[in-house]
């Protein structure tokens, strides 16, 4: 086995250590990319390619296609475009403007325009739209609405009459000449709405939703399915993924396309082939009666020209037991291209074969034009969990960087199989650290460094793909949240960066054997184990420890939770009603009695995950050395790092001298023409900051009322650029949560 020692860590952690700030960091900008030239010619040279240009030669002559008509072209004489219509800001979902009013000059002066209070809790993780002079948002209970896009002031609000407590990130807009339409979920069913009115549309499926339980080849009243991510527009088709349970059972991962108009069915794309498909046999047989997902949750990329859809995939259910699914589960942890028309697979690539591990391709591709051998190349580039970028030919599907197979280690699992082999791409440099040594755990106090010290020596901890043992804690590092998550990247097709914000959290976690227990406490192992853990503990904020619940939550709060989900948490149609009250029962006295034989039994699993767990000290802080979190900027045509810095922190770690640390982020940059790029995310500082796009250097913040954790958007009304975006909190458990949408821009000329 090859192993790799990235040069993130090499070139930054000892300065990170020291305690030195983002300044020193970017000083030492040279010394990365020559680090990173390095690493990439060794990678390369392993793999038999003799210089980048030999590489690039073979790259070019497989073929390549010119700029798309939607994408940017690398020229001042661009398009403005003053609407920001598409989930991602276009189509290629590339979180970039090209309006400049607002840029380095002039960002500081940057002041609240006006701000949208839902008046409701829970958190917010949507990016709106901006269509026309209005702007179209979601509220934390999933009522759906429209202000003044200058000033802020409601217009209409839709309450689809169901409670919605689970993030829903966007929305799509469609239009025919007057006929405007907003395409979004709400829970299980895509709405379809008069865009002037907020009034559903009759003709759309039945009184103007689509449930999307159904067409899924089951008992649609037993799925899990909801639209946490916007469907995209191609032409007169919605195509929409969807959010499934991460333990059986769950509903396949179809990828759907729904006619915009009507509502009817126009193609499904089966990611559990089914049989004569492709596919099918690297499935035990049949599997697609019983296995689950195999999902989009995190959103798709479209080229409308070549009429392609790229459409990333994440892991199989179970997620981390896979006994029932020996074999590589295509179309599980891909990215596939499909033709956007009929649904037909054009090319896939699958990052991770017989996924133990939860490593989900975490959000939408980005399309852009780059370089090769000094001709352009239309590419697709995926963002991954693990810290790796991989990017290939957009028509192709053909690999524009080196993928290297290695081998990683078999499971110790009776009647597991975990693959053989796993391949990552051989550059860029991975921008998160990619394996937890003992030098790296944190120094915040003596006795936060001797616990995680005892922890680490107790653990398992051997880098990526490592399957999990029975009784022996597993360290996961990037963890289950990434590295890359939702939120998404921003490109500049300008300069080709591409701009990353990044976790740097450890997380444990182990498998425990099922000893066939009956009653409610079965229940209770099989649907919520693998996220609250075999002892209810959980992993606060995100997923919330259940000892004790009855002190907080009614019976008929705890049974709406689990028949609809909250949060992080996917709904549990498939419960039948004496296995609800058990399962209830349970939670609220721990008593685990017998249950009457109603319905068929939940699937058997052998083994289940003991629960999601970060590797934090008894203070609440992450147990490794700082940074937290990290923003990057990448040039996608030689790899090489502009800039990297630590981002975000904890106020009272700051308020100490501990400052810069970096923290969890969730929530995409989006960059502009005016040389800026715009970001919130982090959980603790509520800040929403504009940084230099060229060099990481911070020009402007300011404190939220809650953490923006969500992507903002940009655009122009009556010549006015404003900046918004969505805050709602809800992962710090120091601070509420609510739902605000706050708008920025220049002062007017003449108003104070």
């Amino acid at each position: 086995m090859i192993v790799l020692k990235s040069p993130t860590t090499a070139v930054w952690k000892p300065l990170l250590r020291r305690g030195h700030g983002s300044g020193i960091v970017r000083q030492k900008t040279s010394e990365w990319n020559y680090k990173a030239k390095q690493y990439k010619l060794r990678r390369m040279r392993s793999l038999g390619f003799l210089s980048f240009s030999v590489l690039a030669t073979i790259i070019v002559a497989s073929g390549f296609a010119l700029r798309t008509a939607w994408a940017h072209p690398k020229s001042s004489s661009s398009p403005v475009a003053r609407d920001w219509s598409v989930y991602g800001g276009s189509p290629e979902y590339q979180h970039y403007s090209s309006l400049a009013q607002i840029n380095r000059s002039n960002v500081k002066q940057l002041q609240v325009a006006w701000s949208y209070d839902t008046g409701e809790q829970g958190g917010l993780q949507t990016s709106p739209l901006m269509v026309d002079g209005m702007l179209y948002g979601i509220s934390p209970t999933q009522k759906i609405f429209a202000v003044d896009a200058a000033t802020g002031k409601e217009l209409w609000k839709f309450d689809s009459g169901i409670k919605g407590m689970q993030p829903d990130r966007g929305l799509a807009y469609w239009a025919d000449k007057d006929d405007k339409r907003i395409l979004v979920g709400v829970m299980n069913f895509l709405h379809a709405l008069d865009a002037k009115t907020g009034k559903p549309i009759p003709s759309f499926g039945f009184n103007g939703r689509v449930d999307l339980q159904e067409n899924l080849g089951r008992e649609p009243r037993f799925q899990s399915i909801s639209l946490t991510s916007p469907g995209i527009v191609y032409k007169d088709l919605i195509i929409v993924g969807g959010r499934n349970p991460e333990t059986l059972p769950a509903p396949p991962g179809d990828i759907r396309a729904y006619d915009v108009r009507t509502g009817k069915l126009r193609w499904s794309f089966h990611t559990i082939p089914h049989p004569g498909e492709f596919g099918y046999n690297t499935w035990p047989k049949d599997a697609w009666k019983t296995s689950g997902a195999a999902n989009n949750w995190a959103g798709m990329a479209l080229d409308r020209q070549r009429g392609i859809v790229y459409v990333p995939t994440g892991s199989a259910a179970s997620d981390f037991y896979g006994a029932d699914r020996v074999g590589d589960d295509l179309f599980a942890n891909c990215l596939i291209a499909l033709n956007a028309e009929t649904g037909e697979r054009i090319w896939h690539f699958q990052a991770v074969r017989h996924d133990l591990w939860d490593r989900d391709f975490p959000s939408a591709p980005v399309l852009i034009t780059l370089k090769r051998d000094g001709k352009p190349v239309d590419a697709v580039v995926q963002t991954s969990k693990q810290g790796f970028l991989f990017i290939f030919d957009r028509a192709t599907g053909k690999p524009l960087v080196p993928i290297e197979y290695r081998k990683y280690p078999a499971s110790v699992l009776p009647g597991e199989v975990a693959s053989a082999e796993q391949g990552l791409p051989t550059w860029p440099a991975p921008y998160a650290r990619q394996n937890l040594t003992e030098d790296m755990l944190t120094t915040r106090t003596p006795e936060a460094h001797q616990w995680a010290a005892e922890r680490f020596k107790a653990s398992i901890h051997e880098g990526q793909f490592v399957p999990f043992r029975v009784g022996a804690e597993t360290i996961v590092f990037p963890g289950f949240d990434g590295a890359a998550e939702w939120g998404g990247p921003a490109v500049d097709p300008d300069t080709d960066l591409i701009y990353i914000n990044s976790n740097e959290m450890a997380w444990t976690a182990s498998l425990f054997e099922d000893k066939g227990e009956r009653g409610g406490k079965a229940i209770y192992l099989s649907q919520c184990a693998v996220c609250h853990g075999e002892n209810m503990r959980g992993a606060p904020p995100d997923i919330p420890a259940l000892d004790g619940i009855g002190n907080r939550k009614s019976p008929a709060d705890i049974a709406a939770a689990i028949r609809g989900g909250k949060g992080r948490m996917p709904g549990f149609p498939n419960l039948y009603e004496n296995q609800l009250n058990g399962l209830v029962e349970f939670l609220l006295t721990g008593e685990n009695k017998e249950l009457a034989s109603s319905g068929p039994p939940l699937p058997a699993m052998k083994y289940r995950l003991t629960g999601y767990r970060r590797f934090l000290d008894p203070d609440g802080y992450p147990a490794v050395a700082p940074p937290w979190g990290t923003l990057n900027a990448i040039d996608l045509n030689t790899g090489e790092y502009k800039w990297k810095i630590n981002f975000g922190e904890y106020p009272e770690l700051a308020a100490k001298g501990m400052k810069n640390t970096g923290s969890e982020n969730y929530g995409g940059p989006i960059v502009t023409a005016g040389g800026l790029l715009f970001i919130g995310a982090t959980n603790y500082d509520k800040k929403f900051r504009a940084f230099d796009k060229s060099t990481g250097e911070l020009l402007w913040e300011t404190t939220l009322p809650f953490a923006g954790n969500a992507t903002p958007i940009t655009y122009s009304v009556n010549g006015r650029q404003f900046i918004v975006i969505a805050a709602g909190g809800g992962k710090d458990p120091k601070s509420g949560s609510g739902g605000v949408y706050v708008a920025f821009a220049l002062p007017q000329e003449g108003k104070n």
